[in-house]
């Protein structure tokens, strides 16, 4: 008689997976969502470096009591119809991975996670050992390696695997800053912006900030920032006169990298410089910082300030180029493992 196939029988080869890590996002534009995820992103010890008791007395005395009502005023400002930005291209990336990975004859199993808030990336993992993945490549949506963003997604999935009995194979991508399909895919999209509706004077470049304190720790962040920089302007043939580079979403009062983005734009403004092009080359994905902090307060600065045309230009999303080297990246980092589910082993008896 054919033995009852178990998903769990050591004689059945695993199945491959691909998470698809980005930060995340609150599951709506009310106070009452943007609550639990503010708490839970800046309660974690990667985010904030200081002394835990006196940042949770900061933190749930302060801040998240008047915080939640102002991000989420922000969140409403830029939600789409089918949810927060983030989610909904982060999700469509991993579906677009999936479909080009298939293409390339590779049956993985690709699935979207958050850091904080839902999709949980430890809900994901259980998930994907429920369907029989034993080998997992964790790749994240953070080209540049940063301990508050990178090490951050390490650390939650070590905190899913010690709670397991069986763990699965795990490899992690945790930096992409200089791949050469990330710096096309960038170029690309500049270009297309500027083939449709003009180029400025200036390409600003802006990154996410971190504390400077990180950086003189050990940090690559900002050399890496600045490696992406250096290599999107030769692709694109920019001089130095041409681009600049700043770091954004500063908090606090601690000192962060410079130059800040807001007081550059402001600066340029006010030098006479009439149109600038902005990119966040940092964030595959459009986002609260993104669509908000740089495409609307930015604006509002530099047109203030005296310039007359400000352009947003937006992150890689959809773009083919962008999901085309997301599966190179897979590709090269998934090589040695078995990509392709096996069939079912079964023991014939007498």
């Amino acid at each position: 008689m054919p033995q009852d196939n178990n998903t769990n029988d050591s004689s059945i080869a695993g199945r491959t997976a691909v998470l698809w890590c980005n930060l995340g996002s609150p599951d709506a534009p009310t106070a009452a969502a943007v609550r639990p995820y503010l708490a839970e992103f800046l309660g974690d010890p990667r985010v904030v470096e200081i002394p835990k008791l006196l940042w949770a007395l900061i933190l749930h005395g302060i801040i998240l009591r008047v915080r939640p009502t102002k991000s989420a005023a922000k969140y409403a400002s830029i939600w789409m119809p089918e949810g927060s930005p983030l989610k909904v291209w982060t999700q469509k990336q991993a579906t677009l991975l999936a479909g080009w990975l298939g293409e390339r004859g590779h049956r993985v199993a690709v699935r979207d996670a958050m850091r904080y808030a839902s999709p949980s990336i430890a809900s994901r993992l259980d998930a994907l050992q429920a369907e029989g993945a034993t080998r997992v490549l964790v790749l994240q949506a953070y080209p540049q390696y940063s301990a508050t963003t990178t090490a951050s997604v390490i650390d939650a999935v070590n905190d899913w695997s010690r709670r397991q009995r069986r763990i699965p194979e795990f490899r992690f991508v945790n930096q992409y800053h200089d791949d050469p399909g990330y710096i096309e895919a960038l170029a690309q999209r500049i270009e297309r912006h500027w083939k449709t509706d003009g180029r400025g004077e200036v390409l600003l470049m802006s990154f996410h900030g971190i504390p400077a304190r990180n950086i003189a720790l050990g940090d690559p962040y900002q050399a890496q920032c600045l490696e992406t920089a250096r290599l999107l302007a030769a692709r694109l043939g920019l001089s130095a006169a041409q681009h600049r580079v700043t770091f954004q979403s500063r908090f606090g009062r601690a000192k962060w990298l410079e130059p800040y983005t807001e007081p550059t734009l402001r600066e340029l403004g006010a030098s006479g410089v009439k149109r600038v092009d902005v990119v966040c080359p940092g964030f595959p994905a459009d986002c609260l910082e993104t669509l908000e902090e740089i495409a609307m307060e930015g604006r509002e600065a530099f047109m203030h300030a005296g310039g007359q045309a400000f352009s947003y230009i937006p992150c890689l999303n959809d773009s083919p180029a962008w999901i085309s080297a997301l599966a190179g990246m897979a590709e090269r980092n998934l090589a040695g493992w078995s990509t392709q589910r096996p069939a079912r082993v079964q023991k014939v008896g007498a």
